[in-house]
């Protein structure tokens, strides 16, 4: 089965920091629904891995990701992917282009243009299914960019004050005292992507098609 997905979304931020986030793939994988990166080959290759749950089912795909050209000036990207299901003969293959460019009212414009090969057990679904699904994913997706570049700046004030206090305090103690204070250690986790759950997203892709039944009737 091949798919072909053309979507764009406006993002309020100027062209240039979108330009970045688009060709950061640590920070796009954590707008991605069930994705996470496992390892960075070099500069323009990473392997990663999407975790899928269809009700009782878990499954997951490992795969590669290349980038094949990132154009600074024309804010143009492609990159080549290519996923394995694990412990199964499923697979899929993309082509995509990413551009980000200037919005004529502010802010800046995402577009995607890519080409899906896809092979194995999602086949079941059927063509209608699967491509109402990929738009729920890509609004999902656009979303979260938006949250995510759109944010306020954490204010850092207390943070910086606290360094300083500590820094002062520090200075001022006497050798024996500093000696005696222990030093706190925080563990801090990453967290685990959350599994992509197909099941609400095949739910809303079936109402989204029953609308347009009606529609075309």
């Amino acid at each position: 089965m091949s798919l072909t997905i053309n979507e764009s979304f406006r993002v309020n931020v100027p062209p240039e920091r979108a330009w970045q986030f688009l060709i950061d793939p640590t920070q796009v994988v954590l707008c991605l629904p069930g994705a996470e990166l496992t390892e960075t080959v070099d500069a323009c290759t990473y392997r990663g891995k999407v975790r899928v749950k269809v009700g009782p089912i878990s499954t997951a795909y490992d795969g590669i990701a290349t980038l094949t050209e990132v154009n600074d000036a024309t804010h143009v990207m492609r990159m080549l992917g290519e996923g394995r299901e694990v412990g199964s003969a499923g697979s899929a293959k993309m082509k995509m282009v990413g551009t980000v460019s200037a919005h004529a009212e502010g802010g800046s414009v995402f577009e995607v243009n890519a080409t899906v090969d896809i092979a194995g057990r999602v086949m079941q679904f059927g063509r209608g299914l699967v491509e109402s699904v990929s738009r729920q994913l890509f609004r999902q997706f656009a979303d979260a960019v938006r949250r995510t570049l759109e944010q306020e700046p954490v204010a850092t004030t207390v943070a910086t004050a606290a360094v300083n206090a500590n820094a002062n305090a520090n200075a001022n103690a006497n050798a024996n005292v500093a000696a005696e204070t222990p030093i706190v250690k925080q563990n801090v986790s990453t967290p685990q992507p959350r599994e992509l759950r197909i099941i609400p997203l095949l739910w809303r892709a079936l109402l989204d098609w029953v609308r347009r039944l009606f529609v075309a009737t």
